[in-house]
């Protein structure tokens, strides 16, 4: 199988000319009746071997954190980081290989932040005192986060993994909400500002990725595989801080009014998944429309059989869906005012396949 990341690299590399990769898309959508640019694909595997190896580079990078452990704590967060880039510079660099480029990358991002947080666990309080204010422990959050986000972005600069870019994005918007907690000291019980806060650093991802997305409308570089991985960093993002504002992630039962809001808001979600043709939002909305509706049918008497029906509703309706998404999504971009409907990705009644020459 093969992406339109390798078909892109593939004309970068003078071994297909940009005529006959695009005469390969067009002949490939016509097969499958349907443009690549609502498949929504990313590369993942190029097979077995790919799984292969990222068991075995989970093991190493397992084993080499557990040695520095035993010598100092941020030392194991170091050799990880060390590891994980050395390894990069074969398996990614060299093999261009998908999954164990994902595996190594958040290793990688994840052996930064872990030096820093074991460093300050060994001195913190020989730095800053027996006791850590939390304006003080939201500064050093933000740096910590700040100095990942930092790393993250030289690793893209020289192995240029798509989900690098979602990493280091995760990695600032942590940074801009620790920097906000410290500097309004507000107390927050119930978690409230917070929400708000990784609400805001959502949207500010959803539109990041919308702006990578508007940059390869057609879907058929690398750009499109960093718009992915953005969009599913920023639905949990804006879905959770949502449903928690709505009470929903207590855990205790909610009214009928509010699980009816749930829904409506899931219903929106729809339609935007619809229009930008990306699912992430409705999958991570899942959870929250799913505890509405056994609520709106346990309200309605079916006590029995809510978790039942309400599988059966939302199942049947995301299958639905799926099967005519690229109908549905094309209905929705159609009611949209041109100049927006013009910045989204392309639908099938927009794109026109190029006749092989």
């Amino acid at each position: 199988m093969y992406s339109e990341s390798d078909l892109q690299a593939a004309v970068d590399a003078k071994v297909l000319t940009p005529e006959a990769a695009q005469a390969f898309r067009s002949h490939i959508a016509s097969v499958r009746e349907a443009p690549g640019a609502d498949e929504e694909s990313f590369r993942l595997i190029t097979g077995f071997n790919d799984i292969f190896v990222s068991i075995a580079a989970v093991i190493l990078l397992v084993a080499v954190g557990w040695i520095g452990e035993s010598i100092h704590p941020a030392l194991a967060g170091a050799f990880v980081a060390a590891s994980a880039w050395g390894l990069a510079e074969y398996f990614t660099r060299l093999r261009r290989m998908a999954l164990p480029s994902i595996v190594l990358v958040l290793a990688f991002s994840a052996g930064v932040c872990a030096t820093m947080i074991g460093f300050l666990f060994k001195h913190g309080e020989a730095i800053f005192g027996p006791r850590l204010d939390e304006t003080t422990g939201a500064v050093l959050i933000g740096v910590i986060a700040a100095v990942t986000a930092g790393a993250t972005w030289f690793h893209w600069k020289r192995f240029m993994v798509p989900i690098t870019v979602a990493a280091g994005t995760a990695a600032l918007a942590a940074t801009a909400v620790a920097l906000v907690l410290a500097a309004t000291g507000v107390p927050s019980p119930d978690g409230t500002l917070p929400m708000i806060l990784v609400l805001i650093a959502g949207l500010g991802v959803f539109t990041l990725a919308m702006w990578w997305d508007r940059s390869d409308r057609v879907r058929q570089t690398r750009r499109s595989d960093v718009a992915f991985w953005l969009h599913l960093l920023a639905a949990p993002m804006i879905a959770h801080p949502v449903f928690h504002l709505l009470g929903v992630t207590r855990g205790d039962d909610i009214g009928s009014g509010a699980a009816v809001l749930v829904v409506g808001i899931y219903i929106l979600f729809g339609l935007i998944a619809l229009a930008i043709d990306r699912r992430a939002l409705l999958v991570s909305a899942l959870a929250y429309v799913l505890f509405a509706m056994t609520q709106l049918f346990r309200t309605f008497g079916a006590v029995e059989l809510n978790v039942a029906l309400t599988a059966f509703v939302i199942g049947s309706a995301l299958l639905l869906l799926s099967a005519f998404w690229q109908n549905a999504r094309a209905a929705v971009v159609g009611l949209l005012p041109a100049n927006l409907a013009n910045q989204l990705p392309a639908t099938i009644r927009s794109i026109s396949p190029r006749p092989a020459s």
